[in-house]
């Protein structure tokens, strides 16, 4: 089988950070490979020069045999390789149409509108996604939105697409029909390079895995025969054991409350208290509710019925600011848009919630600020250069580190967490569902919402949504079968 991609001995520095020490992967003609490592490792540095947007400082990048285009030549770059980002670039004023060909309407001054049209049905019929060439781009599911890029991306006559951690918010279902998309996609001669952190991923939709591990290549394999202890040791440099759950002793105290909720096309009727020192799970597929539920509880959308009581205090719906004095503290669902600011320090964002506290008259102590991020980054073993590191430059895992941070910085009577830790490595996740473990240990109660089945681990017990109802509730030792069994509506 004829080599595809090929990246040989490259090194990329900024500044005093070496992101890339020659390393390298090796992808074959139709082949679907994984590069996987921790947060950190190198694998967007890579991604960054396979595609053409940095140069490398030490190696070649070669496509079929032949050299990578000139940095500037963007027209080539597009037809040899697209990426799929885990954040997405379609622009949602826009509709499916011009998404699709974006900057390349019309070969002439003025836009043939229907001719226009009458090409996006083309595409998207070729590649069978089932969306509405008309249809506003802001309209669409996550999962429309990435099968929309993997069109506009193939439309360009590239035949190496990178796909990275594609399915971080997709469900169940979603993903298995991602998953038939990329088989066929195969089929038709499409290489593929997968980045995730969902290792039963790998091994379900991949030919062969690539480790980074501190910026080098450590494991080229076929993922048939690999056993999965020796993939996590490869990348964690030793054999890591999977997250052991604490037994919790829950106390009478109710800490949060929800009473008679609803929410039209959402969810309907329900009833949850969490007591103080308990972890409860709310579990289901992404539209069983669980989201929009999570959400309502901290503030962020308004219930059209029923009452939500935080540490005694019941809090006006809709409103976030009077749940966290309450004694809340919340892990958005997205990070990007939801979780920090990316051009602030990491102090100023895992500091907001306490800023009244570090002065006086309206000012904000730099020294106070130092003090207490410093202590968030050492207890939540944050990688970062310090307090007044952008968290833009941080590793998707530290990042998310520095959201829990801004949770538990005023040590909050109860924590909702959503996909806690979605898109990061098996490191993070552990430090992650310990920090969760640890707030519940000093007397907070904690809900925890995941589309993974090992954050709910945790979990004294899990609430399973379906259809916007809350239809079981599933004590600690479940089965992975039991628990999905009834998440997908098909228990006995």
């Amino acid at each position: 089988m004829s080599t595809h991609v090929e990246a040989r001995n490259v090194v990329k520095r900024f500044g005093p950070t070496t992101a890339l020490d020659g390393a390298g992967i090796t992808i074959a003609e139709g082949e679907t490979h994984a590069l996987v490592g921790r947060n950190g490792a190198g694998k967007s540095t890579l991604v960054s020069i396979l595609t053409g947007l940095q140069r490398p400082d030490e190696g070649e990048v070669r496509f079929s045999g032949e050299p990578a285009p000139a940095l500037g030549d963007r027209d080539a770059w597009r037809r040899r390789v697209a990426c799929v980002y885990q954040k997405s670039t379609i622009i949602p004023a826009l509709t499916v149409a011009e998404n699709l060909f974006l900057n390349r309407q019309s070969e002439g001054r003025t836009i043939n509108w229907r001719a226009l049209r009458a090409r996006a049905r083309e595409l998207l019929d070729t590649y069978e996604v089932d969306v509405d060439a008309q249809a506003l781009a802001g309209d669409l599911s996550v999962e429309q939105r990435q099968l929309v890029e993997i069109a506009r991306a193939l439309s360009f006559g590239a035949r190496f697409i990178i796909l990275d951690e594609p399915t971080a918010r997709l469900d169940g279902p979603a993903i298995e029909r991602l998953f038939a998309r990329m088989r066929s996609l195969r089929e038709q001669g499409v290489t593929m390079m997968y980045i995730s952190h969902h290792l039963d991923e790998v091994y379900e939709i991949c030919q062969s895995v690539t480790v980074f591990r501190d910026a080098r290549h450590v494991l080229t394999r076929p993922v048939a025969g690999l056993p999965h202890d020796e993939l996590v040791a490869a990348m964690t440099g030793e054999a890591t054991a999977a997250y052991e759950a604490r037994q919790h002793t829950p106390a009478e105290r109710v800490v949060l409350e929800g009473a008679g909720l609803s929410l039209a096309g959402r969810y309907t009727g329900v009833d949850l208290a969490v007591r103080s020192g308990e972890v409860v799970g709310l579990a289901g597929s992404a539209s069983s509710g669980k989201v929009g539920l999570a959400e309502t509880l901290v503030g962020l959308r308004r219930a059209d019925a029923g009452t939500v009581t935080v540490n005694g205090t019941q809090v006006r719906a809709g409103d976030v600011p009077a749940a966290m004095r309450a004694g809340l503290g919340f892990v958005p669902e997205d990070r990007h848009h939801e979780g920090f600011v990316p051009l602030l320090s990491v102090g100023e964002n895992a500091t907001f919630p306490i800023a009244r506290k570090l002065g006086r008259f309206g000012t904000v102590s730099p020294a106070r600020r130092r003090a207490e991020a410093e202590r968030l980054i050492g207890s939540l073993d944050i990688k970062t250069e310090g307090p007044d590191q952008p968290v833009g430059d941080l590793s998707g895992g530290n990042a998310q580190k520095v959201v829990f941070a801004r949770a538990l910085v005023d040590d909050p009577a109860v924590l909702v967490v959503i996909n806690p830790t979605a898109g990061v490595d098996v490191k993070a996740k552990q430090a992650l569902l310990g920090a969760v473990e640890d707030a519940v240990e000093r007397g907070a109660g904690a809900v925890v919402v995941s589309d993974e089945l090992d954050d709910l681990r945790i979990c004294d017990r899990v609430l399973v949504m379906f259809h916007g109802r809350v239809v079981k509730e599933v004590p600690r030792g479940w089965s992975d079968h039991e628990l999905v069994a009834v998440m997908e509506g098909i228990e006995e």
